[in-house]
């Protein structure tokens, strides 16, 4: 029985909001006014065979956790003492590049590439 209740909290935690691809399909159609004015300013921009591609570039630091044990050396109150403490966190950058084609100042697709996406 307390399965049975606790059923829709375990479905729920696991629900994720929408995907890359479902956020960003919501802007095919719609002017290049509104993109800019809902993802700023975009990096780049190109033209080329009557279609106009505008790219967005997003980066953040993340922290990952190295693998084993570290040894550091400090001072301890009866003097100089060797530990095993967990390793410190690295960071890392990761990028996701999102690129939209638009023609006749529409969106008409997008792609994005890069491990943030």
């Amino acid at each position: 029985m307390k399965a049975l209740l606790l059923l829709p909290l375990v479905l729920a935690a696991c629900a994720q909001g929408p995907t890359l691809d479902q956020r960003l399909s919501t802007f095919v159609g719609r002017s290049e006014g509104d993109l800019v004015a809902a993802l700023g300013v975009p990096a780049r921009t190109y033209e080329a065979d009557g279609r106009r591609f505008l790219q967005f570039e997003n980066r953040r630091s993340i922290a990952i956790s190295q693998p084993g044990l570290h040894q550091p050396f400090f001072y301890g109150p009866y003097g100089p003492r060797w530990g095993y403490v967990p390793a410190p966190p690295a960071y890392a950058v990761v990028g996701c590049d999102v690129t939209f084609a638009l023609r006749e100042a529409r969106v008409e697709s997008f792609s994005y590439r890069g491990q943030g996406c």
